[in-house]
């Protein structure tokens, strides 16, 4: 069974790049450089993707910062820093990246259908930090009909499956998950601050860290 894994190199991403392995995948993860902020991911992705011994990567690019709207695409906006969990969940934040999942995710249709893969992986999570409106299981459904839709593969009754394995568990949960598949931590990247040492202080940095906290665990990243 082949499956493509979309794959930034973070907590999440890797944490579904093992499932889909220890599901019997055969795995084709896709990455992209989108001239994020933080394109220091794209490392760890590659670093992932190698330890995993996967059957391929390929990264994308393309340039979202002709448009900007996001703390990640743009540099005049500001990334919050020190929010509690509380904050980062009142409101879409702006490290939200218009319409990114569904860029991403059409690009991971195109590349599944071209390998008549039956699944498409992704690591979108709708708790802890629910502020993005495209990580959420009404967005997964939809998008799952345009699979059906939108597709050769779909309209023949053979319709490209999106995975979404995480959506429903709090990252405490996510971790615990990543430690039964053996993903190596500290290879991967969750930092938005586009440094060369994880800041902290951002709110991805923030979850991961309260997340590790809650668990007893020590984040084997090094942190700025």
């Amino acid at each position: 069974m082949k499956a493509v894994i979309l794959l930034s190199g973070g907590l999440d991403s890797s944490t579904i790049l093992y499932q889909a392995k220890a599901d019997g995948c055969e795995c084709h993860a896709i990455s992209f450089d989108y001239q994020q902020r933080h394109r220091r991911e794209l490392q760890s992705a590659l670093t992932v993707a190698k330890k995993a011994a996967i059957a391929k990567h390929q990264v994308v690019n393309f340039d979202l910062r002709q448009w900007g709207g996001s703390a990640l695409t743009d540099d005049a906006i500001d990334l919050p820093q020190e929010r509690s969990l509380d904050e980062m969940s009142q409101n879409i934040p702006v490290t939200y990246v218009p319409a990114r999942n569904t860029i991403f995710l059409s690009f991971a249709l195109g590349y599944a259908e071209t390998i008549a893969a039956e699944r498409v992986y992704i690591g979108v999570n709708a708790l802890d930090y629910s502020g993005y409106p495209d990580c959420r299981p009404d967005y997964i459904e939809a998008m799952q009909e345009v699979f059906r839709l939108g597709t050769k593969q779909g309209r023949e009754g053979q319709p490209i499956n999106i995975v979404a394995p995480l959506i429903n568990l709090k990252k405490t949960e996510i971790i615990q998950l990543g430690n039964q598949l053996g993903v190596p931590w500290e290879l991967t990247w969750s930092c938005y601050a586009g440094d060369d040492v994880a800041c902290g202080v951002c709110d991805s940095c923030c979850l991961r860290l309260a997340a590790f906290a809650e668990l007893g665990l020590v984040d084997p990243l090094v942190y700025a």
